[in-house]
């Protein structure tokens, strides 16, 4: 669903008070954050959807990365998972065999226990995670917080769905549907273990929404504006030519409305916007993080095969959320 839609409808939720939660719905953060003991703090969180790829092993794979991710984006460590399955009643139950497979051996992957699971029969097959982590509560990353000055990075390129969009129609090369599988699979955990050992003021994973939309929601929950460097910004080589070709999802577009009084493009190419927009499954880790840990971090993070990129920085609050220059 559109960020549009989702904020409209909850901003009419009720929520109850308790003192020992931590990150709730309010902010629209990536996962719920409990405190259970002062030592202790459950993380929980989940995700579902259809396939993006026709491989039901990789499916498996990439849709249990995603899920994992929003742990690591709390600065957690994932510890139990349950499997989500909506699954079409007349098609082979090997295919939900691979799937199932594929994703048992991301949750072992990121040191997790495979708990169990609930399912039903679906017209469309659809498949996820609910996971639980573990952190201390007093160092929970929240997708609000950054600071003037912060540097902003981010751990993946973008246009995973792009590429997606044009897998579908058979107009992506074998390339660049191996580099999205790659990014897409890849867990988080890598670069989110470099984040813990920093004092990063902000972070965020980027997924549905877009590049874009998470980082206006980090802007925007942190009362700042992002400036962000277009010449700076990554993406896998082919997205640009898919997104000049007009391969391009509906998501994307639900993203730019929401985020056209939000976001000022300046001289940004068309391509590019679509790029920033294009919802991303299984996308990097978006932070902010002190100049001066700058160097060091990125470091450790470019000792990963996937390259993170430094992309911008954080300033006072000025009329838009973002700035693209």
């Amino acid at each position: 669903m559109g960020p549009e839609a989702l904020s409209n409808i909850l901003k009419d939720i009720p929520s109850v008070e308790d003192k020992n939660l931590i990150v709730g719905f309010e902010k629209s953060d990536d996962a719920a954050v409990y405190k259970l003991t002062e030592d202790i703090a459950m993380i929980q969180t989940l995700d579902f959807f259809t396939p993006m790829v026709d491989d039901p092993y990789i499916f498996g794979q990439i849709a249990a990365a995603n899920s994992i991710s929003d742990v690591y984006a709390m600065g957690g460590v994932p510890k139990t998972a349950m499997n989500i399955v909506c699954f079409p009643e007349k098609l082979d139950m090997a295919i939900l065999g691979e799937i199932l497979k594929g994703g048992a051996e991301k949750v072992a992957e990121a040191g997790a226990t495979l708990s169990g699971g609930h399912s039903i029969h679906d017209p469309e097959i659809k498949y996820g995670l609910s996971v639980t982590g573990i952190a201390h509560p007093e160092k929970i990353l929240k997708n609000y917080g950054s600071q003037d000055g912060d540097i902003l990075i981010v751990t993946k390129p973008l246009g995973t769905g792009i590429i997606s969009t044009a897998s579908k129609i058979g107009e992506a090369s074998q390339k660049a549907i191996d580099t999205s599988i790659e990014l897409m699979t890849t867990l988080n955990k890598y670069s989110g273990e470099i984040l813990t050992k920093y004092p990063v003021t902000a972070c965020t994973d980027i997924t549905g929404f877009g590049f874009l939309g998470h980082a206006f929601e980090m802007a925007d929950a942190s009362e700042k504006t992002f400036i962000l460097e277009k010449e700076l910004i990554p993406y896998i080589e082919e997205a640009k030519e898919y997104a000049q070709e007009f391969f391009i999802s509906a998501g994307g577009q639900k993203n730019r409305k929401y985020l056209e009084k939000k976001v000022e493009f300046d001289n940004v190419p068309f391509w590019l916007q679509e790029i920033m927009l294009d919802p991303q499954t299984s996308g990097g880790l978006l932070f902010s993080i002190p100049e001066k840990y700058v160097g060091e971090i990125m470091g450790e993070l470019n000792k990963l095969k996937i390259k993170s990129s430094i992309i911008g920085r954080v300033e006072n609050k000025q009329d838009k959320a973002i700035i693209i220059q």
